[in-house]
Formats: C-alpha cells, structure tokens, sequence
C-alpha cells in the first residue's frame, strides 16, 4: 500500500534541507529565518501558486519548533473542529509546556464565523495560525485574521529548483525511485521542469506517470525520452523549446507595441498552434493595452480584458474570435506610454518620501484655519471640481502624468492645472 502513495506525498520534504525554492522567504537572514531560529515565530499566512511548498513548509516550521501541529483543511472542516484543537492546544501548553500549530490548508475558504472562533485564541498564543492558500488573503480572508498574521508570498518554483527535486526523488530508494532502474534523459527533466509552470507536485506527478508507464527496455532500464516526457504531461506539448518559446512571446508582445496587426496575428497564432494555453497571450494583451496603448485610446483595456474574460470562459476556438479582435484593436490604436510613466515616478517618490504627512485638510478628521492649511472643499459645492493642495508641502508641485499628443490623450485638458 506504500507504494501507491503518489510520488509528490512521499517526496515530500520533511526539513529545511530538502526544501527547495523561496531563497527570499527563508534563505539566511530572512524575516522568517531569524523567527525560526530564535522562536519568535506568530502566526502567519503563506500564499501562492499551486505545488510552490506552502503546506509543506508549514509542517517543517511545526517540527523544527518541536510544536504539537494539527492539520485541517478549510473546505472540511468548522467551528467544532477548530474549537477541539483550541482546547488541545490549552490542555497541552498548560500540562506540556508544548506549543500548538494549526496548519490550516485553503484558508481563504473559512467563512467570518469559522475565522472568528480562532481569534482569541491566536491573539493569547493559544493556538499559532500558519494558513496556507492560492488566494491574495488581503481580498480572500476576514481583516481581523489578516491583522493577526505575517503575510508571506510564494513564488513558482524556478526550474533549476525543480530539477533538482526530480533529481533527488530518482536517486532516493526509500521515498523515491531509487530502486528502480530509471535513466532520464536530460532534455526530459528540462521538459517537465518547464511544463509544470513552477509546480513542483505537478512535476514529480509527471515524472512518476512517466516512469511506471514506460516498460524496461532489453538492457533492463526504464529510458525516459523527450516524447515520453511530454505525453505525461497534463498540458499540450509545446512545439517550441523553450527559448524559442519565449523569443515567440517577446516578438508577439513587440509587435503589439509596433503597431503590425500582421505579425502579432501571427505570433499570437503561432504560440497557440505550439500548445501554448491562450490565457497568457490573454494576459499579456491586458497588459499591452495599458502599457502601450494607455490613455490614448482607453478602450484598449477595456477589449483586451473582454477578450481576457471571452477565453477563459469560451475557450478554444470560440474565444479566440474576441481575442484576435482585441489584438487588431490594440495594434491599431494610437500609442502612448504615458500611463507607465506616471506609475514609475509616483513609485519613486513613494519609496523616497515615505514619511511625508498628508495635509491637515485631507486627513480622516479634517483640520480647520487655525492649522494654516484652510479647510476640505468639498468638489460637489463647486461644480464638480475646485482646485485645492492634495499632495504633501513637499511634493506638491509635482508632476507624474503628462498626456501624450496621440489620439484621444491630445485632447486631454488635466483639471490640475485649470486656474
């Protein structure tokens, strides 16, 4: 019965050693590092991709700690079961000594009631919280929880780090493959590694597909090819390899901002005939149409992101109509980058001027004439705008967004500098 527990359970790292990927959340000197290494660690929320090592990252936490840790999901668990680990956890820290983790998997699926049961007890160290969900918790989760965790965001795994995980599970002989006479192919490893889109269980699901799919050979080895590579995976072969993949995107997305309809059809067509899932053309148009398109034609972002929502609902062949007519738009509308622009400077003096307070008359309880900033007006009482300082002393004459003179963008009076 061992055996028929799936690859990716079994290979399952079980300490920081075998972990792999999220240098930037618990590489050396890390927030998360430091609060493990010396105990301090509260609860906290791990999101991200599918396969990225959120849970399993969570089991290594509780056992590095020598914590009692209770594992529930979300979408099966209630209150009643939250409410037996709490009075656990009290028993055991009161009797024990030992602390408590509740790993609670697609946290973002607990309703108010069921995150509410949990707030006293996180906020008196009853219980430590490490939730774990592909959801933003800042829009997904109740802000009481939110307010009581450290958010930590998981990245999809890179490549280098997937083979090296497919690597130790052919060599390991009690969790792995070891035992098995397997030779893959290098161009193999590299193939599943860029299929899986930084899903490590996907990855390991592939390769053991792969592997008791495929019969031995005469000299008694289990070859795994390119070809056998892609037909264990759960998408399309692409067509291309990876280089020539991304050398496809960039020219689609080039030509997008070059205004050739000609050959962003084609590039688009191109990717999609390859395998490539129509959602990340879908996307990247989105992007496009505000990156390049911008405020000079603002319907851009609004038929690319139609077409965005066509795909995903449609799929192929019937949404990639409403695609290509959002990719003619884009191409063919006038351009201007100013959007992207402005972004760029606010975010400078974001970081730069952190600290600069906001003006008496805009704050939550509104200054009077005493302060010398004068009193909130109110736009409505003027006629829908009058002007008046929103920016801080130190910024206030500053300028982000300066409209292009290409198509709807000339036209373009900014209210700002009406007198």
């Amino acid at each position: 019965m061992e055996n028929r527990v799936p690859l990716a359970e079994r290979m399952r790292p079980t300490s920081f050693d075998e972990f792999v990927g999220q240098e930037h959340i618990v590489g050396k000197n890390t927030l998360l590092y430091r609060a493990i290494k010396y105990g301090t660690l509260g609860s906290c929320i791990f999101y991200g991709p599918p396969g990225t090592g959120k849970t399993t990252l969570g089991n290594i936490i509780a056992k590095t700690l020598r914590a009692n840790y209770v594992k529930l999901n979300a979408v099966t668990s209630g209150v009643a079961d939250a409410k037996a680990v709490i009075e656990r956890a009290r028993t055991d820290k009161a009797m024990l000594g030992r602390d408590t983790f509740l790993i609670l998997d697609e946290c973002h699926r607990w309703n108010k009631a069921q995150s509410d049961c949990v707030l006293e007890a996180i906020e008196n160290g009853d219980i430590y919280l490490i939730g774990t969900t592909t959801e933003n918790p800042y829009t997904s989760m109740t802000r009481a929880i939110v307010s009581r965790c450290r958010i930590f965001e998981f990245k999809p795994l890179t490549s280098k780090d997937i083979i090296s995980a497919l690597q130790r599970a052919l060599k390991d002989k009690e969790r792995g493959l070891g035992n098995l006479n397997v030779d893959v192919e290098d161009d193999a490893l590299k193939y599943i590694a860029f299929a899986s889109s930084g899903d490590l269980r996907n990855a390991l699901n592939s390769l053991e597909l792969a592997v008791m799919t495929t019969p031995a050979s005469k000299d008694r080895m289990i070859h795994i090819t390119r070809e056998i590579a892609e037909q264990s995976t759960d998408k399309k072969a692409l067509s291309l390899d990876e280089n020539m993949y991304y050398d496809v995107l960039s020219a689609f997305c080039k030509s997008l901002r070059g205004c050739d309809t000609e050959a962003a059809l084609f590039y688009s067509q191109r990717l999609i005939n390859a395998g490539c899932d129509p959602m990340i053309i879908a996307r990247r148009l989105v992007a496009h149409a505000s990156e390049d398109v911008g405020m000079a034609d603002s319907n851009a972002l609004l038929l690319a992101t139609s077409a965005m929502y066509a795909v995903e609902k449609m799929g192929a062949p019937e949404g990639l109509i409403p695609l290509s007519h959002a990719i003619i738009y884009v191409c063919e509308a006038e351009k201007s980058n100013s959007v992207v622009k402005a972004m760029g400077l606010a975010k400078d003096d974001a970081i730069n001027f952190n600290d600069n307070k906001v003006p008496n008359h805009l704050k939550n309880h509104p200054s009077t004439n005493k302060d010398g900033h004068g009193q909130y007006k109110y736009p409505h009482d003027y006629g829908g705008y009058v002007k008046q300082q929103y920016m801080p002393d130190s910024l206030k004459d500053r300028v982000y967004y300066t409209p292009s003179q290409n198509g709807r963008e000339k036209n373009l009076v900014r209210k700002k500098f009406r007198t």
